[in-house]
């Protein structure tokens, strides 16, 4: 028989020990869908669970974050950014007193509705479907609807809001929410300048030598550096915000990356060709519905075509885009076997 006293003790230890203003679990706003409670684990732990083991997770590992198909085991894919997040996350809740496992649950699930081919991907739908495309509320309907045959994961509140407010635009209803948003930008920024530099794109030597001054050489110092920054800005108070001077530095090496890394000749000669793939994609899925698989030919029973075709188009892994984009449009070898031409 389970112990009933587990989950209760987890309630009396945020009791005891996290900031007056931490999310505690037994206070979550709940599910859209009532459902029975688990005995053992809190209701955050629960959702990070049911991301850890959803097919849109484990996508995740083939998908690009940066680089298109690198050359190289160690380039950071959508799933080890994602671990990255967490990672932050709970390094920043966890100084704060916050809610770890808020926080953990909401970086776990926050890229969940990312594209094939990283932001070109995004930008490529987002410019085709009527609506828009943008792969934070897209993350929110795979929770909400497209996993489990389209029952969704029924997650809390707290953790679908800060999924889909985890944008710097955004504005999380709790600070667990706005420490997952902090640590995504502290996170992308820092390992995609590894990757680069991995990649011969960057050197060392050219990053802003102000920033440089200000965060840290290595990834790992700018990491503790914005971590502690958070901290001491943040520490007893009702808000999450880096320092000025480190938060300036943060987006001064941000922009950087735009310019030397995110937007260049090269990126957007990639994007073009990831433009081209799923565009003729997006046209054929629109014109031959009966072509889709069965969940999303289910699904467009209930939403528009153009939204389904792009809930197929995102939940695609850049060699899975590949291969259906082969499949429709390459032409494939018909050539007559020696027993066919016995047959004739």
């Amino acid at each position: 028989m389970a112990d009933y006293s587990v989950k209760e003790r987890r309630y009396a230890i945020e009791d005891a020990f996290l900031s007056e203003f931490a999310c505690r679990s037994k206070d979550t706003k709940g599910r859209q869908r009532a459902e029975e409670e688990c005995n053992m684990r809190t209701a955050f732990q629960r959702d990070r669970d049911r991301i850890i083991y959803s097919k849109a997770f484990l996508r995740l590992k083939n998908k690009t974050q940066v680089f298109f198909s690198p050359e190289g085991d160690h380039f950071r894919t959508r799933m080890t950014h994602t671990i990255d997040v967490s990672q932050i996350a709970r390094s920043i809740a966890r100084s704060l007193a916050l809610n770890e496992d808020l926080a953990e649950a909401i970086a776990l699930g926050h890229d969940l509705g990312h594209t094939p081919f990283g932001h070109a991907g995004e930008r490529v739908l987002d410019s085709l479907s009527p609506d828009g495309f943008s792969h934070n509320v897209q993350s929110l309907r795979v929770v909400d609807v497209l996993e489990k045959d389209g029952r969704g994961l029924n997650l809390t509140f707290e953790v679908r809001d800060g999924i889909v407010n985890h944008k710097k635009s955004g504005n999380p209803a709790t600070l667990e929410g706005k420490v997952v948003s902090l640590a995504d930008r502290i996170a992308y920024v820092n390992h995609d300048i590894e990757d680069a530099i991995r990649a011969g794109l960057l050197s060392e030597k050219e990053l802003p030598a102000r920033d440089v001054k200000i965060l840290g050489r290595s990834s790992r110092d700018r990491i503790n550096c914005m971590i502690t920054s958070i901290y001491e800005s943040s520490a007893g108070k009702n808000q999450v915000t880096m320092g000025q001077r480190e938060a300036d530095a943060l987006e001064d090496l941000r922009a950087f990356m735009f310019k030397k890394v995110y937007i260049t000749p090269l990126s957007m000669k990639e994007e073009e060709r990831a433009k081209r793939m799923l565009s003729a994609m997006y046209d054929y899925f629109l014109k031959n519905k009966d072509k889709l698989p069965a969940f999303y030919l289910q699904l467009s029973e209930l939403y528009p075509l153009e939204q389904v075709v792009c809930d197929y188009l995102s939940s695609m892994t850049d060699k899975f885009a590949v291969a259906v984009f082969d499949n429709l449009f390459v032409p494939h070898s018909w050539a007559l076997t020696e027993k066919d031409i016995e047959e004739m």
